[in-house]
Parts: C-alpha cells; structure tokens; sequence
C-alpha cells in the first residue's frame, strides 16, 4: 500500500522540485489541493492529519502554524524543510550522514538542513568529532549561492534586474542559519558568516578557511582529507576529492543534482587549508535532502527519486 505524502507548499521552489523527485513513484500517493483549498484552513487540517508523511514548504511561522494544526493522535510524521525547527528540542536533524540513517528511520519529527549549514557542517563535523579540528575555534565561512535559494522575491528580482551580478547579504552579522551552524557542528563560538548570490540559478560553494600553523591543535590538511574520506567512506551522496582542481565553478544552467562534493585543499607546506563543499542548494541543500529523509522514514532505497 502507498503511503500518503502532502506537501504543504508545494508551489514554491522547493516544494516543486520534491514533487519532481516523487512523481510516478509507486510507493507514495501524493495528495493535491486545489488553489482554494490550500488557503482553507480546515482543508490543510484535513490533508495534513490524513497524511503519513507531511513535508513543510513554508516560511518558518507558517510552518510552525502547520505543526499545531496536526491532531496528537493522527500518526502523521512530519519533515519540515523550513528552518523554524532544525534547533529545536524533540526535533531529528535530517542529515542522515551526520546523525545516522537509523535515526532518521525512526523519527516522527524531521527538520531539514539549512542549504548553507549542509556544507558548513558536513566539512566541520567530523573532523571536530575526531578532533583534528578544535572546537574552540572562530571559523568563517564564505559561501556563494544560486538565486533560487532565495526563494520567489529573489528569482523574480534576478529574473527582472538583469543587472545583478553579485549580491552579499547578512551584513548585520546575524543570520537565521548560524544557530543551526554552531549547534550541528560542535563548535563553540559563532561562525562569521559571509554568504552571496550570484546570477545563476542553482548551485553553491561554501568555503571554510583554515589557518592551520594560528590553530595549533589542527591538523595537518592531508590527515584533514583522508578523515573526511574514511568518515564519508559508505556515502552514496557524498564524494570526498583527493586531487586538487584548478578551479571550481557554479554555472548557470546547471543540471539538478543531489551530490555533495567536498575538498581539502591544502598550502605545499600545510600551515593552510579550504574546506570546499559543493552541491546545489536546491538538492542536497533542500528537496533533495527532504526526499532522502523522507525514503528512510518510508522504508524505501534511501536514493530513490533522487539525481545522483
């Protein structure tokens, strides 16, 4: 029998591309809602207590909205792609690589990652874990993005300027995502964080500095590499690069992809290093995540559906 799935939001970008990943797959049933039954509260009540899997596609406070409005005793399990969640107690990170697939088969509560803490802690978590890098460190974090991540005002706005090349934002130093950052990542201090669009429509690097010879308890970059590479050994989503690129590139244009990429990249004498993740935001970074916490909740192949 098929289980259930309602994507409340399912006509914004990330809600989109999850439906893409769940067409003409037989073991879900999606359950659709006309224009005015998604604005008719009893109607997302209904839809959202029938559902075995319910994936939220909402800003924060509309998804928080969406959780109260489920019945205790409905049995839905929820996946929230949202970030009204990712640090809250009761709620399962969904970043099966980082806090077991196990875990997130059991779970009745799912918060998404952040697209920019995918690579943030994906690059840091292990190594912090096996402490070849110190947790009391203040790390930053550059990170450029394709304008899709910044859901409909942004692609409408780099759809009708066609003059915006370059975009930087968070210039205040706060960010909703540095919480995430920190608390998944095992780090002590709050990470300065720099993040930027750019004129193409999916994709993301994010970029961790490290000063290697300042730190004094890191590692030297290969031993960095060969963790990353043993942590991410099993990964069918993850790939941890051995050589070192001439360059690395967001394209405009690019194909969807549920991939992460992830590079050490060190100085010939090893006192300096990046970390480099690449993925795009829409994938690995959004949809792609939800439907692979989702394939594991539902007992399923854990890729299924997603573009490898």
């Amino acid at each position: 029998m098929a289980h259930t799935v309602f994507i409340d939001g399912a006509e914004g970008t990330t809600g989109i591309e999850i439906r893409d990943r769940l067409q003409g797959r037989a073991e879900f049933e999606l359950i659709a809602l006309s224009d005015a039954e998604r604005k008719d509260p009893a109607c997302r009540k209904a839809a959202l207590d029938f559902a075995d899997f319910a994936i939220l596609c909402l800003p924060d406070e509309a998804a928080r909205e969406a959780v109260a409005m489920v019945a205790p005793d409905a049995g839905t399990r929820i996946i929230d792609a949202s970030s009204a969640h990712r640090t809250t107690p009761g709620w399962i990170y969904g970043f099966p690589e980082i806090v077991g697939p196990g875990v997130i088969e059991r779970a009745t509560r799912v918060s998404n990652p952040g697209c920019y803490p995918t690579g943030f802690i994906a690059l840091l978590a292990p190594l912090v874990r096996a402490r070849l890098l110190p947790r009391d460190w203040p790390y930053t974090v550059n990170a450029v993005s394709g304008f899709s991540g910044g859901g409909k005002s942004l692609i409408a706005r780099y759809e009708d300027e066609g003059d915006l090349a370059f975009r930087t934002y968070a210039l205040s130093l706060d960010h909703k995502h540095l919480a995430e950052m920190q608390a998944k990542s095992g780090v002590n201090h709050t990470p300065v964080f720099a993040p930027s669009v750019v004129p193409a429509f999916r994709g993301m690097l994010v970029e961790v500095p490290l000063p290697i010879a300042a730190m004094r308890t890191a590692a030297a970059p290969d031993r960095l590499r060969a963790e990353l590479a043993r942590y991410y050994a099993n990964s069918r989503l993850v790939t941890v690069h051995q050589g070192a690129p001439s360059e690395l590139v967001v394209r405009n244009g690019a194909d969807p992809s549920d991939r992460l990429d992830l590079w050490v990249l060190g100085s010939a004498d090893g006192t300096r290093a990046r970390l480099v993740a690449m993925y795009d935001n829409l994938g690995k970074g959004a949809s792609g995540a939800a439907v692979q916490c989702l394939n594991l909740m539902a007992g399923t192949d854990e890729l299924a559906g997603l573009r490898v």
